[in-house]
């Protein structure tokens, strides 16, 4: 069983701006209402710790290996309960360049038996995904 959320948001910025403002993670408390903080090294395979807040959700801490980044373009990571093929989220952050602006695409694809009876907790962290992305737009839009 899989299932994807995917939003996206044009910023009026270009992705380096864009880019500065997403990998600048000591700020996120600051502004991110959705993810309050990310540790760790910007490289592929290096572990992360992500603390989320879903809207109405106590925050949550993983822990996901980076495994794809790809500078002012693509941040994702990937992250799985210990068991394997019970849940696994890869979660994904796309820079695409729309002339002199930024076209930011937020997604995460979830897979694993227990999907079907994470309902409630897919449209909160959609919410979340929402939120998030109005923020970043406002922040990078900022002169």
């Amino acid at each position: 069983m899989a299932r994807v959320i995917e939003t996206a948001v044009l910023i009026r910025a270009v992705p380096s701006r864009v880019w500065s403002v997403l990998m600048d993670f000591h700020a996120y408390p600051s502004w991110n209402p959705f993810i309050r903080s990310i540790s760790g090294e910007k490289r592929v395979g290096s572990k992360l710790e992500v603390v989320i807040a879903p809207p109405g959700g106590k925050p949550q801490t993983f822990r996901p290996v980076v495994a794809e980044f790809v500078p002012e373009q693509r941040f994702c990571w990937r992250g799985s309960l210990p068991i394997p093929g019970l849940f696994t989220g890869e979660h994904r952050f796309v820079l695409g360049a729309e002339g002199s602006n930024t076209l930011f695409t937020h997604s995460e694809a979830f897979s694993g038996l227990l999907v079907p009876f994470v309902g409630g907790i897919l449209a909160a962290t959609e919410r979340g995904f929402q939120a998030m992305n109005g923020k970043l737009k406002a922040r990078a839009e900022e002169s």
